[in-house]
């Protein structure tokens, strides 16, 4: 189903990533972005227990949830809208999460390129 008129890093119209947990920064399902977005929350990865901890130990704990931000808290396989600069801090790690390229917005391509993305698309996209 079609998220909105936003295009995503294969160049079509941007998908929805998750609506349980329900996601994006605007808490809409998808990983669009605006100015308001200044962590830019535009990849739609599916959560493995490796990048929870990563991003743990990073000092971003995905897993408590933060009611006061509607966060439920995070579980391996739970898709989640996540920071194009923590993604491509995983991938540089050998620890990304798989992403789902249609739910993914354009604008991650200005952190990783199409071909980084892409060694971690989900099955679906291939």
């Amino acid at each position: 189903m079609p998220a909105s008129k936003a295009k995503n890093v294969l160049g079509t119209e941007l998908q929805v990533c998750s609506t349980d947990p329900m996601t994006g920064f605007y808490r809409d399902g998808c990983c669009n972005t605006g100015g308001q977005d200044v962590g830019l929350h535009v990849v739609c990865a599916e959560m493995t227990a490796e990048f929870l901890e990563f991003s743990r130990d990073r000092g971003n704990d995905l897993s408590t949830p933060v009611p006061m931000y509607e966060f439920p808290g995070l579980h391996p396989g739970d898709r989640w809208c996540l920071c194009a600069a923590r993604w491509k801090e995983a991938y540089d790690a050998g620890k990304a999460p798989k992403v789902h390229l249609a739910a993914t917005h354009i604008s991650a391509l200005e952190f990783a390129n199409l071909e980084e993305l892409q060694q971690y698309a989900t099955d679906e996209d291939g």
